[in-house]
């Protein structure tokens, strides 16, 4: 069983932001598996997916994006998952808008889901999907100002192509592990 965490913040307010990328690959895949959400037995939505006979685990926290360790440990506790079986799919403001990176494990890079994530595992070591929200030519006044911003019209049809294929690379992970995933999908996507 494999378990794949999107992150965001759970109010509808934020919902269609930068910060919350990580749900809405999720939803991309929940919809496309006709299976939604449903309440964990932690601060978490979960919905339990199959492909290519591999148990998938869409998890997203119902925290704050700042302590979303807290509902991966439980997640991880409940289903009984190891840190080498999760896929953690978050922005990033460091990569360009329509990329992705994917990587087997590394730092928080200043992405306070992971950082909590990382702390709360005691590990850096589980892979993760970083997705670039970063606008060229464009100087930020306030890092949390544009993460919590809405995409314009422009990046919304950057994130619908880039979103489809970050869902074929979380499914990638889940049945090929994360180093073919790696060598597929590492490129811009947009």
């Amino acid at each position: 069983m494999k378990l794949v965490i999107g992150l965001g913040n759970p109010e509808s307010k934020y919902s269609g932001t930068r910060h919350n990328v990580g749900f809405d690959v999720l939803d991309r895949l929940s919809e496309s598996f006709h299976i939604p959400f449903a309440s964990g037995k932690g601060k978490y939505h979960f919905a339990k997916v199959s492909w290519r006979n591999n148990a998938i685990v869409l998890l997203k926290p119902m925290t704050y994006m700042n302590l979303s360790g807290h509902a991966v440990v439980a997640a991880m506790n409940f289903y009984k998952i190891q840190r080498q079986d999760i896929l953690v799919i978050c922005d990033d403001l460091n990569l360009p808008s329509g990329t992705l990176r994917l990587r087997a494990k590394g730092s928080a890079g200043g992405q306070n889901g992971l950082k909590h994530i990382i702390e709360c595992l005691g590990s850096d070591e589980f892979a993760r999907m970083r997705v670039g929200i970063r606008l060229e030519d464009q100087p930020l006044a306030s890092f949390s100002s544009f993460v919590l911003g809405k995409f314009s019209e422009d990046e919304k049809i950057t994130m619908e192509k880039v979103l489809p294929v970050c869902a074929d690379a979380a499914l990638d992970f889940a049945v090929n592990g994360i180093e073919h995933a790696m060598n597929h999908y590492n490129k811009p996507a947009a």
